[in-house]
């Protein structure tokens, strides 16, 4: 290659730079050397690949160009590594900061995850297989141009969905963002007086997150073409972008000093960053070396989400997924076939065999609780709610025969159900005269909490069983599943069941803790109903290891699905 035609190839790779005869001829040097260190050597597509994308990196390294910046010409504009800036934190308290959402708060650059959640829990199997598909062809035209990759990414997820019912934003998605939060930038991001999010992705898919955990004053993403109440697939120009900065900016004083957080491999919008006196870049290899948000440092506790994949679904994740489905149908209806015609004592060693483990304590560690009240009345096992399968263990685990009583159950959970099941109506004075009826016809399991909660709290306990007998006897309930989330708020409950038993494996620690004492029960005692309620409340949270709320299964539903889940 001649020094003529390769600085005329560098100088339209880079036409905002000028470049000396001096760098043109350091590059050319830099691609013979290249050249004789890979003679002898065999040449294919990759090995080109890999050539053009390491030499472009040492072009951009030798010409001081900090990463892929679009349409940035302004001169004022200060380019720094982002290890420098951990050393100013002290100093950002009364700074505006402008960071990239999946290029420096994010670990992980890789959108397709986010993608894939909201392709399956809007567009199930057939939506999410359609994504995957296309996975491959997005990855590379990314590697041309990124906006193609994401407007391909962003028609599969989107088209059809109707707007008003598109929740995942805020009830799905801010979990997963959450447990890929890298510490160190998020320290830095929290330290600053106001903040700006800049994402590449859909606003819907990122505002809850950034505004109720990082708490942004604004959120700068790309809106989504909406036509009759339906999302069309399609996104709008970015046109909005400056209207809302000059929204953000406009209470600035004049010079102000504000910071902006990048990475190398993402571009920038000169009409974003331009009001940035400073921008300091994040490489991928820092990014690696961060330690993921510990979830005693989240802004606020994630207490309530909802969806159906408890997996973060990454492209391999996913393809498991979808091959483990068709095998997992046939498990799942020998475990349905197992609880409907096997006794109990039985059924619980062979749901062991076919993955759905539990550990109940042995028959001689089982407390024997001492009656206090008549002698022909049951027990009353109350325990936390994780699963709606939750007294079927509580029954295996006591070795009795029990009935469950619960304030909602889909017709389809009652039917395959191996165990009695009472409904309540959610009337104080019916819901009680039905509990000391069925007291008296044998023992009862409830959970007061009255909706599940997948995480380690325990929401507020319906004082209701409280005043019904003093024969109560606690039983704590931990539950993991490895793939499904047998619970949901916003979807269709009636899957419930077939969810629980489609996981490869679960499993169920359960532990029954000592009877109320005598004197912190309602008729024994003269404790009030509220009181016992939160002693027991207290005494399985404390045996879980989990922390005690005051939120309700209306908080729950107000926050998931915009109800206060009374059907």
């Amino acid at each position: 290659m001649s020094f003529l035609s390769f600085n005329l190839a560098l100088k339209s790779s880079f036409p905002h730079h000028f470049l000396t005869n001096e760098a043109s001829i350091k590059c050319l040097s830099m691609l013979q050397n290249k050249n004789q260190n890979m003679a002898g050597k065999p040449f294919n597509v990759k090995t080109l690949f890999f050539m053009s994308k390491t030499f472009l990196r040492k072009i951009e390294n030798h010409l001081n160009i900090p990463g892929r910046l679009s349409n940035v010409h302004a001169p004022h504009l200060k380019f720094q590594k982002y290890s420098h800036l951990a050393h100013r934190s002290e100093e950002l308290q009364n700074q505006t900061l402008l960071f990239h959402v999946e290029g420096a708060l994010l670990k992980s650059s890789s959108l397709f995850s986010y993608f894939m959640l909201v392709a399956f829990e809007a567009g199930w199997l057939l939506r999410a297989l359609i994504l995957l598909l296309l996975y491959p062809l997005v990855s590379f035209l990314c590697l041309v141009c990124e906006e193609v990759g994401l407007k391909i990414m962003v028609f599969v997820c989107f088209v059809g969905i109707k707007k008003d019912r598109f929740v995942i934003g805020r009830s799905v998605l801010p979990k997963f963002f959450l447990e890929d939060v890298g510490y160190e930038c998020f320290d830095v991001v929290m330290r600053c007086g106001k903040k700006v999010g800049v994402t590449n992705l859909p606003e819907v898919m990122v505002d809850c997150f950034l505004r109720d955990y990082i708490g942004v004053e604004a959120v700068v993403g790309r809106e989504l073409k909406v036509f009759c109440g339906y999302y069309l697939g399609l996104m709008e120009e970015k046109k909005s972008a400056k209207v809302v900065l000059k929204e953000i900016f406009e209470e600035e004083k004049e010079g102000a000093h504000v910071i902006g957080i990048g990475c190398f491999n993402v571009s920038f919008d000169h009409q974003l960053f331009s009001h940035c006196k400073e921008i300091y870049l994040v490489s991928e290899a820092e990014k690696k070396n961060w330690q993921v948000l510990p979830r005693e440092k989240y802004p606020k506790p994630l207490i309530f989400h909802d969806g159906r994949l408890a997996f973060r679904p990454t492209p391999v994740a996913t393809l498991v997924m979808l091959m483990w489905v068709p095998f997992g149908l046939l498990v799942a209806i020998l475990r349905v076939l197992a609880t409907s015609l096997l006794p109990l004592h039985i059924c619980v060693p062979v749901l062991s065999c076919i993955g759905m483990r539990g550990s109940a304590p042995s028959p001689n560690s089982i407390p024997t609780p001492i009656i206090y009240g008549e002698k022909s009345k049951g027990i009353l096992y109350v325990c936390n709610h994780r699963t709606l399968i939750d007294p079927l263990y509580a029954s295996a685990a006591v070795r009795k025969p029990v009935t469950a009583v619960t304030y909602s159950l889909s017709k389809t959970s009652e039917l395959v159900s191996p165990i009695k099941t009472i409904r309540l109506a959610r009337k104080r004075e019916e819901d009680s005269k039905m509990i000391e009826k069925r007291l008296s016809q044998g023992n009862l399991v409830i959970c007061p909490e009255g909706t599940t909660c997948r995480e380690p709290y325990l929401l507020r306990f319906s004082p209701l069983f409280a005043e019904t007998t003093d024969d109560i006897v606690p039983i704590a309930i931990d539950f993991h599943s490895s793939m499904f989330y047998g619970t949901t708020a916003s979807g269709l409950k009636f899957l419930d069941p077939l969810f629980i038993v489609l996981n490869p494996t679960t499993n169920c620690d359960i532990k029954i803790l000592e009877k109320l004492p005598k004197e912190f029960t309602c008729g024994v005692g003269g404790k009030s109903k509220f009181e016992v309620a939160n002693y027991v409340q207290a005494k399985i949270a404390e045996a879980l290891g989990f922390e005690c709320t005051n939120l309700t299964r209306k908080d729950k539903y107000l926050m998931l699905a915009g109800n206060e889940g009374k059907a």
